[in-house]
């Protein structure tokens, strides 16, 4: 399962800030969907990486519930 939204909890001053921190952005929804694809064999590993660094994500970053 994956969430798609926040309630707030003061954590930032705007609500793309704050979509950010809990990673359910646009850039964060559409990594999700393509690492769905992937576990299904249905995205190459090359764009995955791609799609990572073009996107912005970093996979070193820690969990939202552990920050």
């Amino acid at each position: 399962m994956t969430a798609l939204g926040t309630d707030g909890f003061g954590r930032s001053d705007t609500r793309e800030a704050l979509r950010d921190f809990f990673e359910v952005d646009a850039s964060h929804v559409v990594w999700s969907a393509l690492s769905a694809l992937s576990r299904r064999d249905e995205v190459d590993g090359d764009l995955l990486v791609k799609a990572r660094d073009s996107l912005g994500i970093d996979p070193a970053r820690p969990d939202p519930m552990l920050r």
